[in-house]
């Protein structure tokens, strides 16, 4: 006896190659979103190490800012001590010419004349004083005039003054203050400068 198949053969072939392509439809799917999934992964690994450079840069130039602040103040206080330094130095240098200004002023000063205040500003000297009469002011004037360590007298102001023993000025002048051999030493410098 012969063997009829009759089962539908089509259809279970259709079917089963309906089977095969959903499993391979599935097998791609997830394999394209494995894909996916790991490209994802590297580059959020990419801008993790990317955010922690960034991170490390930025705390490496709040150090640098920090040291640049340290600097600046360090800049400050040289500065500071330099010229503390400076005013020392000329302090110590100008020692014999503040003595030798003193003793001038002694020098100058004539008979019926007191200061009342000094004040050197620089080069300049502010006297105020009081005199018997506008005579001894004149004669301090002609004394500054004269003298190697003050030039340019320059009287600014005189008032009378009645008092219980009589009229006396008050004054006030402007004298500058040099010093004779820096005035030589200046000369010899600019004709040796003009020279070379």
């Amino acid at each position: 006896m012969a063997k009829i198949n009759l089962r539908p053969w089509r259809e279970e072939l259709r079917q089963e190659k309906q089977q095969q392509f959903l499993i391979t439809f599935v097998g791609v799917l997830v394999l394209a979103f494995g894909v996916v999934f790991m490209w994802h992964q590297y580059l959020n690994g990419l801008i993790d190490d990317q955010k922690a450079r960034n991170r490390y840069i930025l705390q490496e130039t709040d150090k640098l800012k920090e040291k640049i602040a340290e600097i600046d103040q360090l800049k400050q206080e040289r500065k500071r001590l330099i010229d503390r330094m400076k005013v020392i130095q000329e302090l110590q240098g100008n020692r014999p010419v503040i003595v030798k200004v003193f003793d001038e002023l002694v020098r100058t000063i004539p008979d019926g004349i007191y200061y009342e205040t000094l004040s050197l500003k620089g080069q300049e000297l502010n006297i105020s004083g009081v005199a018997d009469s506008n005579n001894r002011i004149s004669s301090l004037m002609r004394n500054f005039d004269n003298s190697e360590w003050f030039k340019d007298p320059n009287l600014t102001s005189v008032q009378a003054m009645k008092g219980q023993g009589g009229t006396t000025s008050n004054f006030k002048l402007i004298v500058n203050q040099t010093t004779p051999n820096a005035e030589e030493e200046e000369k010899a410098a600019k004709g040796r400068r003009k020279r070379s």
